[in-house]
């Protein structure tokens, strides 16, 4: 069987792969190749630069040519490197080789050949490979959380003074406003997405244990962590534009990558409670759905316009924190200077940032087809009057009226509420007239406190 969008085991590579078109070449293996490839050459021009008497510094063409390795990096040279990998069945080694079969012809980079991966362990280049790849994913993810906080935002605005029923614990409860409601959402939301850019992405080039010893055993004078730290931290192209790590055993302790997995799996936490909340207020008709002409609802029921957006949201942002969470649970944990049980788990770093690329552009789809249908929300206000019984016995309390919370605990629990009932109680409270008319002229619609000046505010 031939792999397609059909038969794909993943259905981010089958069903779903066109959504996923600005993560896939980062994240995939295509994209783990190139960034090796930036690393080894990156690294190959920084050692022509550091004054090792065996290694001059490069020309401009030869640096030119090596850079363009990187900017020309193409689908045929990964499955090159891939081909190379059949051979010596080590991935990081097959990119070494590559690289050097690329200085064909070249006498002054075929000179000095086997500098390229000098000093190096594989892990100096896979951790930097992947703090690259993350440090581009991140931006993919934040990208997708930034246009949902901005339609939360508009959202807020743009319904901050539309009444709504509360339900807490599922009963009627004090109203708030449609817009209150959306600003709660983006305050955290924009809360969420600055820890997970606050996150440094670490980067380590130390060797094998973390101790520089094949380095020093070569060139002993040498100050290779201020070269290394260099190599990290400078700015592309001649550095890598990560954060130096300077302690680490074989591995980077990919601690930094656990505070990003935590740090997404929080954001898509609120995406969850979102969905859930909108998929209710769907249910209770106070938002209706844009139809799209030739779509089905049900196979069965021709009336059914369903909450799908928020259903698959809800299905892959759940995915997408099962691993997450994996993944920030068991990086950090290697059996004494290395094991290799991260190394197959690095890999599914993009298919957890593919669930929940995957679930906002889902939660996308739906914010945009919804429309407030304000009728419903006045007609569930208008038949919770129970709801005024808060300001009504406050007021009381104000006036030091005895047993405030009790009578209108009689008037109204478990009760069908009238607005004649609360009129009548109102009227017979010894209380000042002027406070007396307000309750009066209190609605449930009219009672949202700064709920307007709130939603306004984001």
């Amino acid at each position: 069987m031939n792999l397609s969008a059909l038969t794909a085991l993943s259905p981010l590579d089958g069903r779903y792969a066109a959504k996923l078109a600005t993560l896939r070449p980062i994240m995939s293996e295509y994209g783990y190749m190139h960034r090796r490839v930036q690393v080894e050459v990156t690294w190959f021009i920084a050692l022509s630069d550091a004054g090792l008497p065996e290694f001059a510094p490069l020309s401009s063409a030869a640096r030119d040519f090596l850079l363009g390795l990187v900017a020309n990096f193409s689908e045929a040279d990964a499955q090159a490197i891939k081909d190379e990998e059949k051979v010596t069945n080590h991935d990081v080694k097959a990119v070494e080789y590559w690289i050097k079969k690329q200085f064909k012809g070249h006498a002054e980079l075929e000179k000095a050949a086997e500098f390229v991966h000098f000093a190096c362990t594989s892990e100096d280049i896979n951790n930097t490979s992947h703090a690259l790849q993350m440090r581009a994913g991140r931006e993919v993810l934040v990208s997708g959380l930034n246009a949902i906080t901005a339609k939360l935002r508009s959202m807020a605005h743009q319904f901050a003074a539309v009444p709504m029923l509360s339900r807490t614990h599922g009963q009627t409860a004090s109203p708030t406003t449609v817009g209150k409601e959306f600003a709660n959402v983006f305050v955290r939301l924009s809360q969420a997405i600055e820890q997970i850019e606050a996150v440094q992405i670490l980067a380590k080039m130390n060797g094998a244990v973390g101790n520089y010893n094949a380095h020093l055993s070569a060139y002993p004078t040498h100050d290779w962590e201020a070269f290394s730290r260099h190599v990290v931290e400078s700015a592309e192209p001649v550095g890598l534009g990560l954060t130096f790590q300077p302690y680490s055993i074989q591995i980077e302790p990919h601690d930094y990558m656990a505070q990003v997995f935590d740090a997404v799996a929080r954001a898509n936490t609120i995406l969850i409670d979102l969905s859930r909340d909108i998929w209710g207020y769907v249910s209770l008709g106070y938002f209706k759905q844009k139809l799209k002409d030739g779509e089905i609802g049900s196979s069965t029921m021709p009336h059914k316009v369903n909450p799908i957006d928020f259903e698959n949201a809800e299905g892959n942002l759940g995915l997408a924190n099962a691993m997450l969470r994996h993944l920030a649970e068991k990086l950090p944990i290697s059996r004494w200077q290395r094991d290799l049980t991260d190394s197959t788990v690095l890999r599914n770093i993009g298919v957890a940032l593919g669930y929940a690329t995957l679930a906002y552009n889902s939660l996308m789809t739906g914010l945009n087809k919804l429309e407030l249908n304000e009728e419903r929300l006045a007609e569930d206000l208008d038949a919770a009057w129970e709801v005024l019984a808060e300001p009504i016995q406050t007021v009381m309390r104000r006036y030091g009226v005895a047993g405030a919370y009790e009578k209108l605990k009689e008037v109204t629990r478990g009760k069908s509420v009238l607005a004649e009932d609360l009129h009548q109680l109102i009227r017979s409270l010894d209380i000042p007239e002027a406070d007396k008319q307000r309750l009066l002229a209190m609605t449930p619609a009219s009672y949202i406190g700064k709920a307007t000046e709130l939603a306004q505010r984001v």
